[in-house]
């Protein structure tokens, strides 16, 4: 596994050079004391997939951030996950009620990022939040940015500190 802490080569280090949302992100991080720096992939990163092929890493270490929509209420209910987990939506109904899926639609409304760019933070409506476990068997993980080619590098603790999410199994496990 790669400890990928330092931008890509060619990665903008200008904030000015970000598409807007990612530099929402940026300033957003930097408000919380986050020091690494938002970086711009080369290709998409719509995928867990496609942001490790271009980041050099695992898919496990890509953060992926899934919305749901919580039944109840139509809530948004986000889960971050390893980018090699499938999502076990009956253990996220333990944690945060029944869920279901959320479309396009829903995903620009609540977050107000497309998805493949749904970032951890930053929402527009603050979902309830729940942070897969798995991340924890790993030292560095890249999150969205706000924007499908936009990514950032944390640590799994901070994380945690960035969103106050509960860190639980939330991970489809065959049997």
């Amino acid at each position: 596994m790669t400890d990928t802490t330092l931008p890509p080569a060619g990665a903008p280090h200008d904030l000015d050079a970000l598409p807007d949302a990612a530099k929402r992100i940026a300033r957003l991080l930097h408000e919380r004391g986050h020091t690494k720096p938002v970086v711009m992939l080369p290709e998409s990163g719509r995928t867990s997939a496609e942001a490790a092929a271009g980041l050099g890493c695992s898919v496990a270490q890509i953060a992926k951030s899934i919305l749901f929509r919580r039944l109840a209420d139509d809530a948004p209910v986000l889960v971050i996950a390893s980018g090699a987990n499938r999502v076990d939506e009956k253990k996220v109904a333990v944690h945060a009620g029944e869920v279901g899926r959320a479309d396009a639609k829903f995903v620009r409304e609540k977050t107000g990022y497309a998805i493949g760019g749904v970032c951890p933070i930053g929402h527009l409506v603050a979902p309830v939040t729940l942070i897969d476990a798995d991340l924890f068997e790993l030292d560095s993980l890249w999150a969205a940015a706000g924007h499908p080619h936009a990514v950032f590098n944390l640590s799994p603790r901070e994380l945690v500190s960035l969103t106050g999410a509960p860190v639980v199994d939330v991970a489809l496990r065959e049997a």
